[in-house]
């Protein structure tokens, strides 16, 4: 295909993509860097007020204090600690959507903020979804197909004749020459590092990207657990055929008293000793399962993906699947997300993260710089 053509693909994908592509990637950039910025300058939600011995509140009573003032339909996924010193954050999505930041010693309320409340907040919704939602993801994921397509065709015309190729970039002969050299060499050297950071990106925002993984493999996908009969479940605790999984505490005859929290987390801990909780995801619905991630040493993933499903009506555990059991497309976010955040290199993979981040926003806008600066001499 001639190189005119090429030339003509990636300038129009460019032109009608490109925004998108930069706003990804400098948001990206962004957030990486928010975030402890946000933890530094606003210590009261992200810092315990008590000591870290001080012992933990029961999470069941933070539950129903929380319960009393967002509504019983209220869901809440508890975050816990996750170092010595740190605050309990629990996400709610009620007629009220954000999070509430409390001493883990003391369920003392110490700040909370709407989702869509603050730098960060509004960083990552433009990053993870161009704040549409689902529409949003799908978009990104799309977006990051037409990267695919400006890098080929990139890398098509800027491909040397003889090599090894100059990676020289001047910047001391006017700024045209300086950001023409930016986005063709800047592009060349980072296009495979940034195929890697956009393809994650498009798994992470659009899920039916891990079904189809899944589908391909051949695997079935793992799912949550369908629920028994009550019946069923009360007779074979009350005839002593069953017995709560360990850490629950027993049933009153003739009753189902719902467990609380702490119980069902306790459950899920002696079904995965080695493992830590990542997340309680709660719902109030009685009539679908309850999952509470779990974070084992083997595990990359920062919050863990190990999962255990409990019965909230008995606290009996449905399924338990360590990360490395779940499907193909499931397993591999354990890598993918914190290769796309950084945090799979600590500190290093975090400032490479941020610096591809900006580094896709510098090649995309000195491109759309030079094009409408050729596009005015053209016209003059």
């Amino acid at each position: 295909m001639p190189r005119r053509v090429w030339l003509v693909c990636h300038r129009w994908v460019a032109l009608v993509l490109g925004g998108i592509l930069i706003l990804s990637g400098v948001t990206g950039g962004l957030l990486v860097v928010a975030r402890p910025l946000d933890r530094l300058l606003h210590p009261a939600y992200f810092v315990a007020e008590s000591m870290p011995n001080d012992g933990a509140v029961p999470l069941e009573t933070v539950r129903r204090n929380l319960a009393a003032t967002f509504g019983p339909d209220a869901s809440l996924t508890f975050d816990p600690p996750r170092r010595a010193g740190d605050t309990l954050q629990v996400r709610v999505r009620a007629a009220w959507r954000g999070t509430v930041y409390l001493d883990p010693s003391t369920g003392r309320e110490q700040g909370r903020r709407a989702e869509d409340e603050g730098v960060v907040a509004v960083l990552y919704q433009l990053h993870s979804a161009l704040m549409l939602g689902q529409t949003g993801k799908a978009v990104l994921a799309w977006v990051a197909l037409a990267y695919l397509v400006l890098m080929a065709s990139g890398l098509v015309i800027w491909w040397p004749r003889k090599w090894p190729p100059s990676l020289r970039m001047v910047f001391d002969k006017g700024t045209l020459r300086a950001l023409f050299d930016v986005h063709r060499q800047g592009g060349a050297i980072l296009a495979a590092f940034l195929a890697v950071s956009v393809a994650t990106g498009a798994y992470l925002a659009w899920r039916p990207i891990g079904g189809w993984i899944t589908a391909a493999s051949g695997q079935a996908r793992v799912v949550a657990p369908m629920l028994a009969g009550l019946a069923a479940g009360s007779a074979a605790f009350e005839s002593g055929t069953a017995r709560p999984p360990t850490g629950m505490p027993p049933m009153q005859a003739g009753t189902l008293l719902p467990p609380s929290l702490d119980a069902l987390a306790a459950a899920a801990q002696a079904e995965i000793p080695d493992g830590e909780i990542g997340f309680v995801l709660y719902t109030p619905h009685r009539d679908r399962p309850m999952a509470i991630r779990m974070r084992v040493p083997d595990d990359p993933h920062p919050n863990g993906r190990s999962t255990v499903w409990l019965d909230p009506r008995d606290g009996r555990v449905l399924a338990a699947h360590r990360w490395n059991e779940l499907d193909l497309g499931t397993r591999i976010n354990s890598v993918i997300y914190p290769l796309h955040t950084g945090e799979l290199g600590g500190v290093a993979g975090e400032t490479v993260v941020a610096l591809l981040g900006l580094g896709l926003g510098t090649v995309g806008i000195s491109g759309l710089w030079l094009w409408w600066r050729r596009r005015a001499v053209r016209r003059g």
